[in-house]
């Protein structure tokens, strides 16, 4: 099947943001895989014409940019007009996250296409954790996520406990929900020869609240260990003052592009992610692919996809137990080594990029097939 999928950013997320943060090749990657098989993919974006320079790397996805640089409200108001004979032969639309998702339904209903409303996590709750359950934030998200998830085709989230969420709250949406969680590339993200240098810890993700820095650097300041910090953040100033008596031990890296990671991983004896929380983590999972041995916080998000033990270790979000924890880890070799391969194992069976993107095609073939099969389909779409 032939179709045009249109890809909505999140709202305010440029191509450039994509490539500072380190994260453009890894986005794309499952667009690449629905290209070979047949799909035509458009990117709606927020970035002004700077997001055009990115046009080689994206090669056959066509860019949708803010190219009058309009102030984001307006670019909104406007964006169906500037963009009216791409869109044009838009076949189902798609969001990347649900902030902003209105924007997408709005153009969706214009053009009487199907939306994919896809998350990969849920906004109301993290919403609700950062700011309260009955906060201002915590209401919007929640409305946003009613109207767009009602009005959608389809719902895609990244775990059964994002379904689980959703339904409970919107009975009616829940026979439209898919779970089709984050993929990794297995052939990018594996083991290498390498020897890992011996008593290092890796981190990898932004530097902010919900990420638990400061209890990892905590754990650290007892350990005989280093710690390299990948990622970006407004805390991450703060963080360098507060534990500055920990400069001899820990590297903060900054953003780091993602087909660099692999080498970063290889080269840690372990990598840990100690978060509050977290929607279907992608840096575990790659990590995992490395044939890393990993730690992570028992905490959402983590503790369904790391089973203590057998792929992994869990431990408390206090430090005594995350050091303790680590400690257990770097110190056992064999340990290491059987944690690695059975996380290796786990990502292959369930999340690898092939796998993924095969789950996306069949949803938007099932979703066009349903509606051609209903109504005259617009433009033609080409048959199986």
């Amino acid at each position: 099947m032939k179709f045009h999928l249109v890809l909505f950013f999140t709202r305010g997320v440029s191509l450039r943001t994509w490539a500072l943060t380190g994260m453009l090749d890894r986005e794309i990657a499952i667009y690449r895989r629905l290209i070979e098989k047949g799909a035509e993919v458009s990117f709606v974006t927020y970035g002004g014409p700077s997001d055009l320079d990115y046009a080689d790397r994206l090669g056959k996805i066509r860019i949708l940019c803010n190219v009058s640089s309009e102030p984001l409200e307006r670019y909104e108001e406007k964006l169906a007009a500037l963009h009216c004979e791409a869109l044009a032969s838009a076949d189902v639309i798609k969001t990347n996250q649900s902030y902003g998702a209105q924007t997408a339904l709005r153009v969706a209903r214009h053009l009487d296409v199907p939306l994919v409303a896809r998350c990969g996590y849920l906004w109301s709750a993290n919403a609700a954790r950062e700011y309260g359950t009955d906060s201002d934030q915590a209401w919007e998200a929640r409305r946003t996520e009613e109207e767009v998830f009602s009005a959608a085709e389809a719902v895609v989230v990244t775990t059964s406990s994002m379904k689980n969420d959703i339904a409970g709250r919107l009975p009616e949406v829940a026979g439209k929900i898919n779970v089709i969680p984050n993929y990794v590339d297995t052939t990018l993200f594996c083991p290498m020869p390498v020897e890992p240098t011996p008593n290092s810890v890796l981190f990898i993700g932004r530097i902010a609240l919900e990420k638990n820095i400061d209890l990892l650097l905590e754990a650290l300041s007892s350990l005989p260990a280093t710690l390299r910090i990948i990622g970006e953040g407004r805390l991450r100033p703060k963080l360098q003052d507060r534990f500055s008596h920990l400069d001899d031990r820990v590297t903060w890296e900054g953003a780091v592009p993602n087909t660099e990671l692999p080498q970063y991983i290889n080269e840690a004896t372990a990598f840990v992610l100690p978060s509050r929380y977290e929607g279907h983590p992608k840096a575990l999972l790659e990590a995992m692919a490395c044939q890393s041995a990993v730690v992570g916080g028992d905490s959402p998000g983590i503790r369904e996809i790391i089973t203590h033990g057998e792929n992994g270790l869990l431990c408390e979000l206090k430090p005594f137990s995350l050091r303790d924890t680590i400690r257990h880890l770097i110190t056992d070799s064999e340990l290491r080594r059987r944690l690695g391969a059975q996380a290796r194992r786990y990502v292959l069976d369930r999340y690898s990029l092939e796998k993924i993107a095969k789950k996306e095609w069949e949803l938007f073939c099932r979703l066009l097939t349903r509606r051609s099969g209903s109504q005259h389909s617009r433009l033609g779409c080409g048959q199986v």
